[in-house]
């Protein structure tokens, strides 16, 4: 049975990081595993206004760099919240023994907040003292495909752009060359049982 671990996806939107942490979710459940499944923007205060911000409900700055300024602060708050409060927290419940797995942490606000050089140190001063998963499972998806398959979405958020995908598949580059912790990059095209075998393997050799 698993230790209690933090467990985080990434990946381009579309690259099927939802669809693989249900599928880790449900696999360690059925092998006797506590987990928990969770998000960010998470389900709290903050992050339903930022999910309300993405869906044009609040409004923001119009500017492009203003409006990365903006969300990165709020994901920071947000994230803060997600990690330590006491109803649903990441720390708490594997305090208590109950992994989390998460679709999104600060790696996200890496690569979807950057766009200036400057940019990478306010993520960096915002973010610095959050700690890091046991594992960071990274799906590569090339940006084509993700926009091929995004196009079957009804709905788009702000950051679902080709443009803006070139950008953030660029920071995530990025991020994993300078990121030294324990981590596992994997190509999001190949069949979604494959990758769920080869994140599994992965974790047994925690």
């Amino acid at each position: 049975m698993l230790n209690a671990k933090f467990i985080v996806f990434e990946g381009l939107d579309g690259s099927g990081t939802s669809t693989q942490a249900g599928m880790l979710e449900k696999r360690l459940i059925q092998e006797g595993a506590r987990c928990h499944l969770t998000s960010e923007p998470s389900g709290g205060p903050v992050g339903q206004m930022i999910r309300q911000a993405f869906k044009g409900r609040l409004r923001f700055s119009q500017s492009p760099e203003r409006f990365d300024q903006q969300m990165a602060h709020l994901f920071s708050a947000d994230r803060l919240d997600h990690l330590y409060n006491d109803w649903d927290g990441v720390v708490p419940m594997l305090e208590r023994g109950i992994s989390v797995i998460s679709t999104r942490y600060f790696f996200s606000s890496y690569a979807y907040h950057c766009t200036r050089e400057e940019d990478w140190a306010l993520i960096e001063r915002l973010n610095r003292d959050f700690p890091n998963p046991d594992l960071l499972v990274y799906l590569r998806n090339p940006v084509a495909e993700s926009v091929r398959r995004l196009q079957s979405r009804a709905l788009l958020d702000s950051y679902e752009t080709p443009d803006k995908l070139s950008q953030v598949a660029a920071n995530y580059e990025r991020i994993l060359d300078g990121y030294y912790g324990r981590k596992i990059v994997i190509d999001a095209t190949r069949p979604p049982q494959e990758i769920h075998e080869t994140i599994m393997q992965t974790l047994r050799d925690l």
